[in-house]
């Protein structure tokens, strides 16, 4: 295996690298995730008290993909990965203090860090994939991006089982403590590997140039906001409060069902190029097609759970089916376009404003996950998805037709 991998091109290398390097991260934060929405709940918080602690994840993930990307094209993608690993070291670190000391402030804390390092590693994976395929190559590009994206998916879910069953197992500062020393050995291999110079603009940007002035960049970002607030908006708080609170589930059980369904997601976005890139690199009318299907497919399920046509329990185990799938299409679809669209010069500038649009998506939609679950219920969560979706649809109109699918 060994001698296998040191015959592979150094482009493969850094890709397995890199890639290496997501999975870990994506595993400990969906394992986050779920440890504080479950444990939280269990101490009497309300759903949208339990969204206020990720207030500041999803405000620093803004902040983050606008700054971080403008350090990508200047320090190079891999500082900025090991920086994101070292501070989500150090945010699972800050939760290791006794129960009593876990206020609310601290855990907010913790979160904002985690987010800032969310963000940073995303932001380095997905630019680094630009910079390690040839030139022209779309179909590669869009296949090593789906692999990337969809198996990353694969293990948020893995990540979310894990933390239901090592809450259960170890409690929440044993599971923080095993994820914290996983995650340091990762990051001093990442320290060791990954090369210096991965991504760095050939001339330093200004930190002006952190806003993109692509017209293609813009609005696919717009449509990505609205894309991932709609998947949120129900997806985050609403939708584990609600498989606990009223369908009487136990934690165990969460984890493993949203393990499943962001596990099988993940497996459809690895393979979605097999759906949209079969003659032709897929385009704005792709993009469009497929998120009008989600949005139909959310408003459906919306009205299914409003009037209790179907038992609630069965509605939602095939609507979110049948919604990870197209969903996943979607996310695939709009993390290759971003890659294709992005400038090949500090590449990290045009994917991290893409990604600061995704992180505000990702703030709106878990903000009024809690708000509007606790004030309204989950039916009323999935009403606004379809409208969020329907924008998406809307906005995505003008994303450019055409693009050719060069071989490699």
């Amino acid at each position: 295996m060994l001698t296998k991998y040191r015959s592979l091109p150094d482009s493969v290398k850094q890709y397995l690298i890199v890639t290496g390097n997501y999975w870990a991260f994506t595993l400990t934060d969906g394992a986050l995730r779920m440890l504080v929405v479950l444990h939280f709940y269990d101490l009497g918080y309300t759903p949208l008290a339990i969204a206020m602690l990720f207030l500041f994840y999803e405000i620093f993930g803004v902040i983050t993909n606008l700054v971080g990307g403008w350090l990508g094209a200047r320090l190079g993608l891999n500082k900025t990965m090991n920086i994101g690993l070292g501070l989500q070291i150090i945010a699972l670190s800050m939760l290791l203090l006794p129960a009593a000391m876990l206020t609310v402030p601290w855990v907010m804390a913790a979160q904002a860090l985690s987010g800032i390092a969310k963000d940073l590693n995303k932001m380095s994976a997905k630019s680094a994939i630009k910079t390690l395929v040839p030139k022209d190559a779309e179909d590669k590009l869009y296949r090593w991006v789906a692999i990337l994206t969809g198996s990353k998916n694969a293990l948020k879910g893995a990540g979310f089982f894990l933390g239901g069953l090592l809450l259960s197992l170890a409690g929440f500062s044993g599971a923080v403590a095993i994820m914290a020393v996983m995650l340091l050995i990762v990051w001093l291999g990442s320290m060791l590997s990954l090369k210096a110079d991965l991504g760095k603009a050939k001339s330093k940007p200004k930190f002006t140039q952190i806003f993109s002035k692509s017209d293609n960049v813009n609005i696919l970002s717009a449509a990505r906001l609205f894309l991932f607030a709609a998947r949120d908006v129900w997806f985050v708080i609403a939708l584990p409060v609600f498989l606990a609170s009223q369908l009487g589930w136990e934690h165990s059980s969460v984890g493993a069902f949203l393990a499943l369904w962001v596990i099988a997601y993940g497996m459809v976005q690895s393979i979605a190029p097999s759906f949209t890139a079969r003659k032709q690199a897929p385009d704005g009318k792709v993009a469009t097609l497929w998120v009008g299907l989600l949005a139909l497919i959310t408003a459906i399920l919306a009205v299914l759970i409003f009037t209790g046509w179907v038992a609630p329990q069965l509605a939602l185990i095939i609507g979110l089916m049948v919604f990870g799938a197209v969903f996943a299409i979607n996310s695939s679809l709009h993390s290759y376009l971003i890659v294709s669209y992005a400038c090949e010069d500090g590449v990290s500038l045009d994917i991290g404003f893409y990604y600061m649009a995704n992180a505000m998506g990702r703030l709106l939609g878990t903000v009024l996950s809690g708000w509007v679950y606790q004030e309204a219920g989950l039916s009323a969560c999935l009403f606004i998805s379809a409208a969020m979706l329907f924008i998406t649809f809307v906005i995505s109109y003008k994303l450019p037709r055409n693009q050719t699918l060069t071989s490699y």
